[in-house]
Formats: C-alpha cells, sequence, structure tokens
C-alpha cells in the first residue's frame, strides 16, 4: 500500500502527457480538420456584435475571418463572453480567442499571445474645432467622462485644476451628452467613439490625444508554437498590405498606431 501514492502520481503524470500531447499540434489539426475554431464577442460594439439578421460583425469578426481565410480553412465563430473566452480557449472549445483580448502577467502564464492586431486605448475625443493635444490644452475646458472608469481616474490626476470633469453614470448618458451638445469633449475607449461617430455623424469625434495605450491580441493555447507562427505570419502579411489597417478604420475610426503596424512580434 505505500506505493499506492507515487503509483497514482506516475499515472496521473502520464495521463497529463497524454492529454497535453494530443492537443499538440493544433495547426495539424485545425489543417487536416479543414475548419478553425475561432472564440468572439457578441455583445461588445464595435468588436462583436448581432446585426439584424442575427450575423455576427465586429472587428474582431473580420479579424477571425481574415485569419482563416489566410490558413486556407473555413471559420466557426463560437460567442463568448469576456469571463469565459479563455476557459473556451483551455478546455479546447476553441482554437483561437479573438475577443478583445490583452495580453499582462497573470494571463501569460496560462495562454500565449500573438502579436497585437488592434488598439484599444483610452483617449480623448472631441469636435474638431476644439484644439486639443494634451492634457495642458484642457485648461478651462469641459470634458465627459463616465463614472468611475479608468479615463476619469487618469483625467482627474493629470487635467489642469481649471479644466471640468463631468462624470456621466455610464457610457450611454456619456455618449447623449457628447451628441446633444451638453460636451465638446470626452475621455473614453477608442471603442466608445464608433458608438459616437455612429449616433453624431455631423459631428464626428476626432480624436485628440492618447491618454493610455493599450492593444488587443490573438490567445492561444501554451505550447502551439506552429499556431503561433502561422497566425503572426498573417497578422505580419495583413499589416504590411494594409488590409488590418483597413478593418481598424472601418469600426474604430482610428487608424492602426503607427508601432503596432511595424511591430511583427
Amino acid at each position: 500500500m505505500k506505493f499506492a501514492k507515487p503509483a497514482l502520481a506516475v499515472s496521473l503524470a502520464l495521463l497529463s502527457l497524454a492529454v497535453n500531447t494530443a492537443h499538440a499540434d493544433a495547426l495539424a489539426d485545425i489543417q487536416k480538420s479543414g475548419t478553425v475554431r475561432i472564440a468572439v464577442p457578441q455583445d461588445f460594439a464595435p468588436f462583436g456584435s448581432v446585426n439584424a439578421d442575427l450575423q455576427l460583425q465586429g472587428l474582431d469578426i473580420d479579424v477571425a475571418k481574415l485569419i482563416a481565410q489566410k490558413m486556407g480553412v473555413k471559420v466557426q465563430l463560437v460567442p463568448v463572453a469576456s469571463a469565459n473566452r479563455i476557459a473556451y480557449l483551455q478546455t479546447h472549445k476553441a482554437d483561437l480567442v479573438i475577443s478583445t483580448l490583452g495580453k499582462n502577467a497573470e494571463r501569460e502564464k496560462v495562454i500565449d499571445f500573438s502579436q497585437a492586431y488592434a488598439p484599444y486605448n483610452n483617449s480623448v475625443f472631441g469636435v474638431a474645432a476644439v484644439k486639443v493635444t494634451g492634457p495642458a490644452d484642457l485648461a478651462g475646458k469641459t470634458v465627459g467622462v463616465a463614472r468611475g472608469t479608468f479615463q476619469d481616474l487618469q483625467l482627474t490626476d493629470t487635467a489642469p485644476k481649471s479644466a471640468t470633469i463631468k462624470r456621466y453614470e455610464d457610457n450611454n448618458a456619456m455618449i447623449s451628452a457628447y451628441v446633444s451638445g451638453q460636451v465638446q469633449l470626452v475621455g473614453t475607449g477608442d471603442f466608445v467613439a464608433y458608438a459616437l461617430a455612429e449616433k453624431a455623424p455631423d459631428n464626428k469625434p476626432v480624436l485628440k490625444y492618447i491618454i493610455n495605450e493599450s492593444s488587443c491580441s490573438v490567445g492561444l493555447n501554451k505550447g502551439e508554437a506552429a499556431l503561433l507562427a502561422k497566425v503572426n505570419d498573417v497578422l505580419t502579411a495583413a499589416k504590411k498590405s494594409g488590409e488590418l489597417n483597413g478593418i481598424v478604420q472601418k469600426w474604430l475610426n482610428v487608424p492602426l498606431p503607427t508601432k503596432m503596424a511595424t511591430t511583427f512580434q
């Protein structure tokens, strides 16, 4: 009996090795099946949402389709929420995650990331006639934010004392304030600028300056070197051809940042 625990431990280790080996070449599995399963958002426009025809649309959807096309396989879109997108990957319900996924130290412990494919910045936007290029230019001006957001905290710290930060309960209230002309400047995520442009087509917001730079990357399981290389090859080619910039411009109304467009890892 004293050997039961060691024997059990060895059995579990061998089982774990077998499971890992079974998924050791996801790219080969994808090519064999002819389909890549990609987890995407379904309720987070403009990255992913359902249109009037009940079809998924958005920046992440277009990037997912682009990657599948360049890989020469069909795409199976797997709708996920922010809370379960990594779990879908780890339980092999999806081969890739393209769902506004940002890279950080904690996530890098459990999954791998491609090069960045889109910005996810927090910025100041406003009407074209208002000249603002940095925090100092907010002096004497009013800027709207959603209460308690990163933008609220950052502008509170960096804006001059003469600036007025008008706080709204959520992004929708802030968007309404901009559309109705209550504020000419807003501090928000780039994705909200899309909603602003849609609701105020005659007064589309102009990017003034970036408060904080962030980005979205494709997520995949660890140990999938061939799949990671393939995804990065596709993104590199799409950056060089301008295809990726076109997708970002279409959905975010901002260009692919120069640094991101020239970084291929």
